[in-house]
């Protein structure tokens, strides 16, 4: 299986105005690199600081604007930060008073969104009661809480052991279902198209070739018009097929009923994220009518290119098949949403989230999922509009 220790382990630090969440960000990198300043409300946007934090490693501490900010432009600063909190490994709710609506907002919001978090009660050094606020906030939230001073650096190494007691490591599924083993041939489907990186294999590919590898099995790639002759050269059959989707309509029909065929994306469906939740909803595409609404999700930014799948293929693909006029929007990046551009979506096709982490792809899934609004992925709409997700899918119950 393919580690993901590439990724960083992203730390939400929340709270209401001026409790010292930018301080105690300063005192944990022990740098004065967040602006600090007594007036409410200096942190306006999510400020991210990249560092190595151990033992937990490469860890981006993310400064929210105080989830208390007023006015119109306040409540822009505090969807900023709500949307902040989607990419949070770890959450950090920063105190130095009882509890109001503000902290129980956060709590709920971290609670529905599975961060694990820790109470920090700041400025010890200037709080009398502490002890007592410590006892109220153990007893309500029912989180580990640990008092602490930024300005003067008490307990700070404490509260970098309890950070990284939170630390949770993603639930580790292979993208190469259980059943490939020593020995075993998969065969790997790889299209040469305009949105391949010139000279290099994307993100999957890779890591199918390294799974199949650790496996003990036989990994071959191909291209599309190489199957044929490379079933003829093998003495036994491949125990799987994967493909990329573009050509899985080719693949299926070259390739024999009686040899497994899946997608990578599909692969990635199950890995990433739900594989139920991303297929149950699927044939919602045929009750599409005339000026419904598809939000397509891409989890990195790149440069559209002119047969991009998402933006291009996908609503090609699909107007074909409902021979509807659909509206297409279109969001990248490992943002999540504004509520508003989420606004009767009918449907939300994401990509295979090969950038993200488990973690990040199953936030954004079960918060869709919350939202009541159908979700799929790239692979899943792709196998379905050509007729061959039930083939597609097969594998992942063998």
């Amino acid at each position: 299986m393919i580690a993901s220790g590439g990724f960083r382990t992203y730390i939400a630090i929340a709270g209401r105005r001026n409790v010292g969440k930018s301080s105690l960000i300063n005192a944990i990198l022990n740098q004065e690199i967040a602006l600090v300043s007594d007036v409410p409300g200096t942190t306006t946007d999510p400020v991210y600081k990249s560092m190595e934090l151990q033992p937990i490693g490469p860890v981006t501490l993310i400064d929210t604007p105080g989830i208390d900010d007023e006015g119109d432009l306040g409540i822009k600063r505090v969807e900023k930060a709500k949307k902040a909190f989607y990419k949070a490994d770890i959450g950090v709710l920063v105190v130095d008073s009882e509890p109001k609506e503000f902290e129980y907002f956060i709590s709920k919001t971290f609670n529905e969104m599975k961060i694990p978090y820790i109470i920090v009660i700041n400025k010890i050094d200037k709080i009398k009661n502490f002890e007592s606020l410590k006892r109220v906030y153990s007893e309500i939230f029912k989180k580990p809480v640990i008092e602490v001073s930024s300005q003067e650096r008490i307990n700070i190494e404490q509260l970098k052991k309890e950070l990284t007691k939170l630390k949770i490591t993603d639930e580790e599924i292979s993208l190469i279902p259980e059943y490939i083993n020593t020995n075993d041939i998969v065969l790997l489907v790889v299209p040469v198209d305009t949105g391949a990186p010139k000279g290099r294999l994307i993100m999957p590919q890779v890591n199918a070739i390294r799974e199949t590898l650790d496996r003990g099995a036989f990994p071959i790639v191909t291209s599309v018009e190489g199957i044929s002759e490379i079933l003829s050269k093998l003495k036994i059959l491949p125990k799987l097929v994967i493909t990329d989707s573009q050509a899985v309509k080719k693949v299926d029909e070259l390739l024999p009923q009686n040899i497994n065929l899946t997608t990578f994306s599909i692969l990635e469906a199950r890995s990433k994220g739900d594989i139920k939740i991303l297929t149950k909803d699927v044939d919602v595409i045929n009750k599409l009518e005339d000026g419904d609404k598809i939000l397509i999700m891409e989890g990195c930014s790149h440069r559209p290119l002119s047969e991009d799948i998402g933006r291009v293929k996908i609503p090609n693909w699909l107007e074909k098949y409902t021979k509807k006029d659909i509206n297409f929007k279109f969001v990248a990046g490992k943002e999540f949403p504004d509520l508003e551009d989420l606004r009767d979506i009918k449907l939300i096709i994401h990509c295979g989230g090969c950038t993200l982490t488990r973690t990040m792809m199953m936030r954004r899934i079960n918060a869709i999922n919350r939202l009541d609004i159908p979700i799929v992925n790239y692979g899943v709409i792709i196998s379905f509009i050509h007729g061959v997700l039930n083939r597609t899918l097969e594998p992942l119950l063998v």
